[in-house]
C-alpha cells in the first residue's frame, strides 16, 4: 500500500538535488523552545516585563533598552550552548554529502546545521554565536567573551575593545534580513535547480520563507512537509508527514 512516507521515500531517493527549509521545530528536538508554535516557550505568555516576545527581541527596543532585549537573546544564546545538533541535523548533512547540491534554508539562529557538517548553508537569521561590537570593529564569539551565555554579567555586554554595545549577529523582528544570505536565497530562486522542496518544522509565517515553496509549486516540483500540524504551506504540500522532525527526517531518509 503506497503511503505519504513511501512516496516521499522513492522522491528522496531518486532526487539528486534538495532544498530543505528548516524552522524551530526541527531544533525542537534537540530540547529548544520554539517560542511559537507547540510547545513555545512564550506561546499565549508574555515577558517579565509584560511584552510579546517580538517586541523585546525587536530593533526598536534594542535602541530604547537594550537590557531587556539582551535577557531573551541570553536566554536563546544559552538554550543554543547546552543543547546540541540532533539526528534530524545529521540526517540533513548527511543528504548533502549524498547529494551535493542539496541547500539548507534556515530561520534558525542556534548553528546547529553548521555543526552537523551541513556545507551549503543560508543562515537567513544569522548566527547567536558570533557577536560584534555595534561602535568600532570589534567582533567575538559567545564561547571567547561570554562563556558561551554561562557567565553572570551586567547586561548589555560591552565591548572590550571600546566600551561601546555588543550584540549577536541575528536578525532581530522589524530588521532587514541580512544582504549576504538574501543574495544567495534569491540566486538559488532564480534557477530552483532542486528535484524536491522538503520543509521540517516551520510555521511559515514570512513570505522569503514561503516564497520558494510557491515557487517549487508552479514548477510542479515536489514539495514535502514535515511537521505535526498543519503550516501556512500545508496546502502546498504534495505529501504532508505528520511528527517529529528527527523521528520523520530519520524515516524518510534511512529507509528509502
Amino acid at each position: 500500500m503506497t503511503t505519504p512516507l513511501s512516496s516521499a521515500q522513492q522522491l528522496i531517493k531518486s532526487a539528486k538535488s534538495v532544498l530543505f527549509i528548516t524552522g524551530a521545530g526541527l531544533s525542537a528536538d534537540s530540547g529548544l523552545p520554539t517560542y511559537r508554535g507547540v510547545g513555545g516557550l512564550y506561546e499565549g505568555q508574555r515577558t517579565d516585563e509584560g511584552y510579546a516576545i517580538e517586541t523585546a527581541l525587536s530593533a526598536s527596543m534594542f535602541r530604547r533598552h537594550p537590557e531587556i532585549t539582551w535577557k531573551y537573546l541570553w536566554q536563546i544564546g544559552s538554550a543554543c550552548y547546552q543543547a546540541k545538533f540532533n539526528q534530524g541535523h545529521t540526517i540533513i548533512a548527511e543528504i548533502e554529502k549524498n547529494k551535493p547540491n542539496t541547500w539548507v534554508l534556515t530561520q534558525n539562529i542556534d548553528g546547529f546545521h553548521h555543526q552537523a557538517g551541513s556545507k551549503n548553508l543560508i543562515e537567513i537569521h544569522g548566527r547567536a554565536e558570533r557577536l560584534y561590537c555595534l561602535d568600532c570593529d570589534f567582533q567575538s564569539t559567545a564561547e571567547q567573551l561570554l562563556a558561551n551565555y554561562q557567565q553572570t554579567i551586567n547586561l548589555p555586554p560591552q565591548c572590550p575593545q571600546c566600551g561601546g554595545l555588543i550584540r549577536p549577529d541575528v536578525v532581530l523582528f522589524e530588521e532587514m534580513l541580512p544582504e549576504k544570505a538574501l543574495s544567495q536565497l534569491y540566486q538559488l530562486l532564480e534557477t530552483m535547480p532542486f528535484d524536491m522542496v522538503v520543509v521540517v518544522g516551520t510555521s511559515a509565517q514570512f513570505p522569503y520563507i514561503q516564497q520558494p515553496v510557491v515557487i517549487a509549486k508552479q514548477l510542479a516540483i515536489p514539495v514535502i512537509e514535515i511537521n505535526p500540524i498543519d503550516s501556512e504551506l500545508s496546502h502546498l504540500a504534495t505529501y504532508h508527514l505528520r511528527g517529529g522532525a528527527a523521528e520523520m527526517l530519520t524515516k524518510l531518509w534511512k529507509m528509502a
